[in-house]
């Protein structure tokens, strides 16, 4: 599907861009109903990402947009949003269809990894530098080509959870991750992905830390020294 609504004007607060309040309203949605698995922790970050996700919805923020961009990897974003229409996670994929055209794909790092340049990229949904400006939280997309390998990296002062949309990943070799799955990875926490060989995947995000823990934060991780993952 094709979006044809316009991009919001400069001063857009997130109640003038329909679309946008739309894919907060369903990340939210995730938040409130996923299953915590009887994990303590994990009730609490879902608790705390849904928390400051509504607060951002009352506080009505600033949109901030940079210019559209594409990455070798977005050439399998048809393909996963495809899937992800198929399977449970079908609202909030046609939700993010929506703003697909307006997506500021990156790979945040000064030197990408080797092999990361065709398979990899991010888009920021929600975060101190936008689209929807907040320093309460910081949500996103990441899409991995089949086959990838994204390194072992650990985030400091971070909370992470990534919620399989499409595809299917796992993380240290410890579990398979299909649609509709959480991965909870503290703060520190060293841990490496892997992509299925035929399918590409796309993984919502969530940040939650300290609001200066949050501010500047990129996926520009250098990997801590200790065991491999």
């Amino acid at each position: 599907m094709l979006n044809t609504d316009p991009i919001p004007a400069p001063n857009a607060r997130l109640k003038d861009a329909a679309n946008w309040r739309y894919l907060l309203k369903e990340f939210y949605e995730m938040y409130r109903h996923l299953p915590s698995g009887g994990s303590d922790r994990i009730r609490a970050h879902l608790r705390n990402a849904r928390e400051a996700i509504s607060r951002v919805q009352k506080a009505n923020p600033e949109m901030s947009f940079d210019p559209p961009c594409s990455l070798p990897v977005t050439d399998h974003l048809g393909r996963a949003l495809d899937e992800g229409r198929q399977d449970r996670m079908a609202p909030v994929v046609r939700t993010l269809e929506r703003v697909a055209p307006e997506l500021s794909w990156r790979y945040g790092y000064e030197k990408v990894p080797r092999g990361l340049a065709r398979s990899y990229g991010y888009a920021e949904i929600a975060g101190p530098s936008g689209p929807i400006v907040t320093d309460e939280i910081i949500l996103g997309v990441v899409l991995f080509a089949p086959d990838c390998t994204y390194p072992a990296h650990a985030h400091k002062g971070i909370t992470e959870s990534y919620i399989c949309l499409s595809g299917a990943v796992s993380e240290n070799h410890q579990g398979v991750y299909a649609a509709g799955s959480l991965i909870h990875n503290p703060p520190e926490h060293l841990h490496r992905i892997t992509v299925g060989r035929d399918e590409p995947a796309l993984l919502a995000y969530a940040w939650c830390g300290a609001r200066e823990d949050l501010a500047g934060q990129k996926m520009n991780f250098s990997r801590p020294r200790g065991p491999k993952a």
